[in-house]
């Protein structure tokens, strides 16, 4: 791919906010007593280790991948070079739905946080999905919403990322002030009395696993780096580096409000605050600090959390589908470049609308789209982990500036564990099975995919796939 497409805009500091960002998002806020009830404190933390160690070597083969391809598009590029252009396509068109799964997450999450804050926003009745009930006002916050984040990327990628800088700075403050709070007045006895959930040996370590099997949509958001390569003007090797920092930061931050959580918030504390606002991590600040105003300041935290990845969703979502545009895999319009702010335009327009229809369907949405967005991250993953060892068998002598010592075992691992969550979403039975209206959402996506597909490979003939 021509890096020349793109101007080289991001720096360091840019690549960590745009992967941190992406990768906390508004789950540590809506979704922290669920995660509690299922696992305890100690169990969700190492539930979210054991999810972050699979993450962790998807990292690794993913940072050896990019510093060798420093190419927009990523995993298309390396799906492609081992796999070949079908595969490739495969790969990175249900990547894309992981991608818009986050975008659409945020999109119903946004009206949901401001109902918080602002309970009379919510007016003017449509109807009833699953027993929520859709209001006009909620679904036009949520839909202009979308339309301004896609219209400030088009602008430009740097505008986009000082955007990102702010809001992550702002999550990190009101975290470290959680912690800090409940670290001055909670209680360690808090914890001990809910580490773990299960009444025997089996059932805490199916709950501590049923924690990991949920974290990939919690932790990814690194991958968006590849596909934004061909805009970073930073060494390598750091960036390799900084991949896998902003894993391991991201371990430690879900870890941190978690234990947060626990040595503030009693077993009967977080059932109630389940009951009355859903929003635990919002009511353990509350009372940290003896002050509704501060449990709004948190709330304030995950609305910066909500934009910083839905931004960064949409940055990674648009690259994927100008890198298959521009390898001929897609309809040609999919990469053209704004002529004046040199974005992906007709990509971040179609992400944007896509991601505006979301809150039609209600929160209903969020359970289905996390679901959905997790299994196409995971098989994801799984390609891009095979695809690693391909390349370091087919192209031993390829410059790596980040190079794992011994890949077999990193790029087996990840491949292993990837595809291990992923198939745990496919067997019946298993407590993770997807549901109907998930596998409708999937199956639209493919179906959308096989259009494509099939116009591009009549179309293109024998330059399917290949770069202009």
């Amino acid at each position: 791919m021509k890096d020349s497409s793109f101007e080289k805009v991001l720096g360091t500091f840019d690549v960590m906010v745009v992967a941190f960002g992406a990768m906390i998002g508004w789950g540590w806020v809506v979704s922290s007593g669920d995660w509690i009830k299922t696992g305890g404190v100690l169990g969700t933390v190492l539930g979210f280790i054991l999810g972050g160690l699979m993450i962790y070597f998807v990292g690794l083969s993913y940072a050896e991948l990019t510093t060798a391809m420093p190419q927009s598009g990523g995993e298309q590029i390396y799906s492609h070079m081992a796999l070949g252009s079908v595969f490739s396509y495969i790969c990175t068109w249900i990547l894309i739905l992981s991608y818009m799964g986050v975008v659409c997450y945020e999109a119903c999450s946004f009206p949901t946080i401001l109902q918080y804050l602002y309970p009379n926003l919510v007016f003017g009745y449509l109807y009833t999905i699953k027993g929520f009930d859709v209001y006009a006002s909620w679904v036009l916050i949520g839909s202009a919403t979308a339309v301004i984040i896609a219209l400030i990327n088009v602008i430009g990628t740097k505008k986009s990322v000082i955007m990102q800088t702010v809001f992550t700075v702002m999550i990190a403050v009101v975290g470290l002030i959680l912690f800090g709070g409940a670290t001055y007045n909670g209680t360690f006895t808090n914890i001990e009395t809910q580490m773990f959930v299960g009444n025997n040996f089996g059932d805490i370590i199916g709950n501590i696993i049923k924690i990991a099997i949920i974290t990939p949509f919690f932790f990814f958001g690194f991958d968006v780096i590849p596909q934004a390569a061909g805009e970073i003007n930073i060494p390598l090797k750091k960036l390799g580096r900084l991949m896998i920092l902003s894993i391991l930061l991201t371990v430690v931050f879900y870890s941190v409000i978690v234990i947060s959580i626990g040595l503030v918030m009693t077993k009967n504390d977080i059932n109630t605050s389940m009951k009355l606002t859903g929003l635990v991590t919002a009511d353990t600040m509350e009372k940290a600090f003896g002050s509704k105003f501060m449990s709004k300041v948190l709330i304030i935290g995950g609305l910066c959390g909500i934009v910083t990845s839905w931004n960064a969703f949409l940055i990674g979502g648009s690259r994927a589908l100008y890198a298959m545009s521009n390898a001929n895999m897609t309809p040609p319009m999919f990469s053209k470049l704004h002529k004046k702010y040199n974005s992906p335009v007709n990509a971040l327009l179609l992400l944007g609308f896509l991601s505006a229809l979301a809150p039609l369907l209600g929160r209903v949405m969020l359970v289905w789209i996390v679901n959905a967005a997790n299994f196409a991250c995971c098989f994801s993953y799984c390609m891009v982990s095979l695809s690693y060892l391909i390349i370091r068998k087919k192209y031993p002598d390829m410059e790596r500036p980040f190079k794992n010592k011994r890949y077999k075992l990193v790029g087996g691992l990840a491949t292993i564990m990837s595809g291990a969550m992923m198939i745990m979403y496919i067997v019946p039975n298993t407590n993770y099975t997807l549901v109907w209206q998930e596998w409708l959402i999937i199956g639209v996506w493919l179906l959308i995919g096989l259009m494509f597909f099939i116009y591009s490979k009549l179309k293109y003939k024998d330059k399917f796939g290949l770069i202009k």
